[in-house]
């Protein structure tokens, strides 16, 4: 990497954030260039250099978010393991909450769009790993529906947790994620 690119990436990063930092201010709908110029300590043709305008950061943030989400999952080798699946889910549970963004999100109109770009990247996650799986041919369209399911019960069990401001401890809700996974899911993925 070259100092141009060390010094876009900086620039990128502080851009971002100052986004977070805002978010403990104002709801993101209305935080501005300005604002995130200001915080930054970038000038305005800088954050142009990076994004078209605030719904383009705002798209870029998903997209990380999303990637991040999915990287978690990646690492995740579902096997009859209470420990392990807890301090997975307990991870998922600790970034969800650590994340200002998904958190403002989730309660915003803007979460429709989000979910429906989260689950659209779920579903091509979901057939790679069914074509990738180590599972005969004749069960591969019900192993994606329960990968579905999984995902789905997941996302659902977050979206409840954040909405009613993590009123339940992370350990709670990677307890009954893990439940979910291990007695719901796991038992019917390899029949």
């Amino acid at each position: 990497m070259n100092e141009s690119d060390d010094r876009y990436s900086t620039a990128e990063q502080a851009i971002i954030d100052s986004f977070f930092l805002l978010l403990k201010e104002k709801e993101y709908d209305k935080i501005t260039v300005a604002d995130i110029v200001k915080k930054s300590g970038i000038v305005r043709s800088t954050f142009y250099n990076h994004y078209e305008n605030v719904p383009d950061l705002i798209d870029a943030i998903e997209d990380k978010t999303i990637n991040d989400i999915f990287e978690m999952m990646e690492s995740f080798k579902p096997k009859n393991d209470q420990d392990l699946c807890r301090s997975y889910f307990l991870a998922i549970c600790n970034y969800t909450r650590e994340n200002i963004f998904l958190s403002n999100l989730y309660k915003s109109p803007r979460a429709d769009t989000f979910m429906l770009k989260m689950i659209t990247m779920f579903h091509r996650y979901v057939s790679k790993t069914s074509r990738n799986g180590n599972i005969s041919v004749g069960s591969r369209e019900h192993f994606s529906y329960m990968i579905a399911g999984a995902i789905g019960s997941t996302i659902g069990v977050l979206h409840k947790w954040i909405t009613e401001n993590y009123k339940a401890s992370a350990e709670t809700v990677a307890q009954v994620l893990t439940q979910i996974f291990l007695h719901g899911i796991l038992p019917f993925l390899w029949d």
